[in-house]
C-alpha cells in the first residue's frame, strides 16, 4: 500500500494500544514505525530490475522485523524515557506497527516476501489496489481526531482508533470475498467462451474494489477484460493481445530476464520494437501501457543478445481513462 496509508495504519495502532498512556507520541511513533519497512527504496541497487524486485524483501519479512523490534523500541525509549513504564505494551505496539505493514502489502498485486529468510515467495493475494480511499479514510479520520483530543481525552481517542481499525479490517476482509466472486465469474466466462486459459489474474482497478481488471494468459498471447460488481451480465468480454515470449529464448538464462519471469509469475508481455526487446509486467497498468516495462535485449547480427537493462519511461494516463473507469465501474459499459 502507499506510504500515507501505512503511516496512518501504524498511527492508529499506536493510538489504540497506548493513546491513554503515551498521548500523541503513541500515534506519531506508531506512524513512523508503520512506514519504516519502505525505507528499503533508498538502498542502492545494481539495476532497475533489482530495484523493483528487491523492494518488499528483507525489510518486509516478519522474522527480521521481529528481530529489529527491541532495537527500535529501545531507541525510541531513549528519546522518551517515560515509555519505559509501559515497556511491554510499547514493544508489542512497535512490533504490531512494523508487522502489519508487510501483512497489508500482501493484499496487493505485488505482494511481499514476508516469509524471508525461510522462503522468498512473494505472497500476493491481489484483493486491494495500492491506493484505496475506502480503506484509508477511516484511519485518517481517526488519527486526525485523535491527534487533536489525545492529550485530554486519551481513552476516547483510543476508542476512535480501535473503531477505525475495525472498519478498515472489515473492508479488507470484504475484498477477499469480492475477489473470490470475481474469480468465479472469470472461470465461468472462460468456460462459456471456450478460451484455453493457462492462468489468469483478477486485480482491482485503481482506487476501488468495484471494478476489476482480469488478465488471462493463453497459448497464443494474453487477454484483458473488465468486470464490475454492478454489471447486469455475469460475463466478461475479453480483448486479445499478442505476446512473443519466444524472443527471450536466446537470453533465457540472463539474470534480469529470469528475475522478471519469477517476479511477474508469468504475467508478462514480450515485444520487439525499434529500440529493442522489452518485458512488461502485465499486473500494473492496462493495455497498451504498463507501469513496469524493461528493455532486456536487442538484435545484433540477427541474434538476440542481452543488454544493460533499462526501464522504459512510465506512460501517462491516456485522456479519458478516469472518466471511462468511472462509467465502467457503474456498469455503464465502454461507450
Amino acid at each position: 500500500m502507499d506510504s500515507v496509508t501505512q503511516f496512518l495504519l501504524g498511527a492508529a495502532i499506536g493510538g489504540a494500544m497506548l493513546g491513554p498512556q503515551a498521548g500523541r507520541k503513541a500515534l506519531l511513533w506508531g506512524g513512523v514505525c508503520g512506514t519504516l519497512p519502505d525505507l528499503d527504496v533508498f538502498i542502492p541497487r545494481s539495476d532497475p530490475v533489482a530495484e523493483l524486485t528487491y523492494h518488499r524483501a528483507a525489510t518486509h519479512a516478519v522474522f527480521f522485523l521481529t528481530l529489529a523490534t527491541p532495537l527500535i523500541a529501545l531507541l525510541i525509549e531513549r528519546i522518551h524515557p517515560e515509555l519505559r513504564r509501559v515497556r511491554g505494551r510499547w514493544w508489542l505496539t512497535v512490533w504490531l506497527c512494523l508487522a502489519t505493514h508487510p501483512l497489508l502489502d500482501c493484499f496487493t498485486v505485488y505482494g511481499t516476501q514476508i516469509l524471508l529468510p525461510f522462503s522468498d515467495y512473494p505472497v500476493a493475494w491481489s484483493t486491494i489496489f495500492i491506493i484505496d480511499p475506502l480503506y484509508t479514510i477511516p484511519l485518517a479520520v481517526a488519527v486526525i481526531l485523535s491527534l487533536r483530543r489525545v492529550s485530554t481525552r486519551g481513552a476516547h481517542a483510543a476508542r476512535l482508533c480501535m473503531i477505525a481499525l475495525a472498519l478498515s479490517s472489515a473492508y479488507l476482509l470484504a475484498t477477499v470475498a469480492i475477489k473470490a466472486r470475481v474469480d468465479s465469474v472469470t472461470r465461468a466466462s472462460l468456460r462459456s467462451q471456450q478460451i484455453p486459459a493457462e492462468t489468469f489474474l483478477a486485480t482491482p482497478a485503481f482506487f476501488n474494489t468495484v471494478l476489476w481488471r482480469v488478465i488471462v494468459m493463453t497459448p497464443d498471447g494474453y487477454l484483458e477484460g473488465y468486470y464490475s460488481l454492478l454489471d447486469s451480465s455475469g460475463r466478461i468480454e475479453f480483448s486479445a493481445h499478442p505476446n512473443n515470449p519466444s524472443l527471450l529464448a536466446p537470453i533465457h538464462d540472463n539474470w534480469a530476464v529470469a528475475r522478471l519471469r519469477w517476479f511477474t509469475r508469468g504475467f508478462y508481455r514480450v515485444q520487439e520494437t525499434a529500440e529493442g526487446i522489452t518485458m512488461a509486467d502485465l499486473r500494473m497498468g492496462s493495455e497498451p501501457s504498463y507501469i513496469f516495462s524493461f528493455r532486456v535485449g536487442a538484435r545484433s547480427n540477427g541474434q538476440v543478445v542481452p543488454v544493460l537493462v533499462q526501464r522504459e519511461p512510465t506512460p501517462g494516463v491516456p485522456p479519458g481513462t478516469l472518466n471511462w473507469a468511472w462509467r465502467r465501474m457503474w456498469g455503464l459499459g465502454d461507450e
